[in-house]
């Protein structure tokens, strides 16, 4: 295994059991150990009364195997996966409600075609956007709507999955 930055992001991904409290202990973990986790999706998996749990965290490869250890220890964790360095799909949801004008308003639908983003909720001053793909993706498109005027943003976090 390979020294890297504390920068380095890590994709942690945890096959958990869907119960009460197991969300709670595995941040609790990554709180104590001093790690932000930058990101964190939570949802059912192709496993009767399993979900999937993908975390975003920053640090070197011994910490990060450090943590990977512990969560493995944790009573409803069946499996815990670092696919940082492995071939995976990623992608992020994003909703984003932008000012719009009268005179605005066909700019952002451009905008909003050419990253193949849909706009899903319409009102007299706003537009709302939902957008998936990848970070860079979700980045530059609100690179662009920024001059229109963000109002609000929600975004669920990495997911991912392994290619093989």
């Amino acid at each position: 295994m390979y020294i890297d930055s504390k920068d380095t992001k890590h994709i942690i991904v945890a096959l958990v059991e869907d119960k009460p409290g197991v969300l709670a202990r595995v941040a609790s973990l990554f709180s104590r150990r001093g790690f932000n986790i930058q990101s964190l999706a939570v949802g059912h998996s192709e496993r009767p009364q399993l979900s999937r749990m993908t975390l975003v965290a920053k640090g070197d490869s011994l910490e990060v195997e450090q943590i990977r250890k512990q969560l493995d220890k944790l009573i409803n964790v069946i499996r815990v996966t670092d696919i940082t360095d492995e071939e995976i799909v990623t992608r992020e949801l994003a909703l984003i409600k932008v000012n719009a004008t009268a005179s605005t308003r066909s700019e952002i639908v451009q905008i909003v075609d050419i990253f193949r983003a849909n706009i899903v909720d319409v009102s007299i001053n706003s537009l709302t956007v939902e957008a998936t793909g990848d970070e860079s993706k979700l980045e530059s498109l609100l690179g662009l709507l920024r001059r229109f005027g963000i109002k609000e943003i929600s975004r669920t976090g990495k997911i991912a999955l392994t290619r093989q």
